[in-house]
């Protein structure tokens, strides 16, 4: 791949960050290919509109702020945090009316300009002791519990 394309697809890649934090969800029709399959099953641009909708309805205010990107070949690796008060329901978490930061990384593969598959992972467990379903200090909590259960 050439310096062009690297740059045109990390520029791509960089319009999802605008995506997230204007909602501007007619940007994922330019940017994911009607190929794009996700972890979740959801299929094309609309599979991506569910998570940025989902993102979007629990925390209005969310940021996301690409941190790190590093292209090479047809694939980008991106670093980001997001942060937003968590005001709605998050897949089965209610609304704690608090700050929430999370982190995440993936590696986006792009063909022709638009991402045909995504490896994504992100700070679950951050997420579920910010959402008060994990405790906070899980490394001292879960032994205590497991010694507990025990007969």
């Amino acid at each position: 791949m050439n310096d062009r394309n690297r740059d045109e697809n990390t520029r791509r890649i960089t319009l999802f960050e605008t995506c997230v934090n204007l909602g501007d969800l007619d940007l994922l029709d330019e940017l994911v290919s009607s190929d794009y399959v996700g972890l979740q099953g959801g299929r094309g641009p609309a599979g991506f509109k569910e998570i940025v909708v989902g993102l979007r309805t629990a925390f209005p205010d969310i940021r996301d702020t690409i941190e790190d990107s590093i292209a090479e070949d047809d694939k980008i690796a991106v670093r980001w945090t997001w942060s937003g008060t968590h005001q709605g329901a998050f897949r089965t978490f209610g609304p704690i009316g608090e700050t929430v930061l999370n982190t995440g990384a993936g590696i986006f593969r792009l063909e022709a300009g638009t991402i045909v598959a995504a490896a994504l992972d992100t700070d679950r467990r951050g997420f579920l002791q910010q959402a008060g379903a994990l405790p906070a200090d899980i490394a001292t909590a879960l032994p205590a519990a497991l010694a507990a259960a025990k007969p």
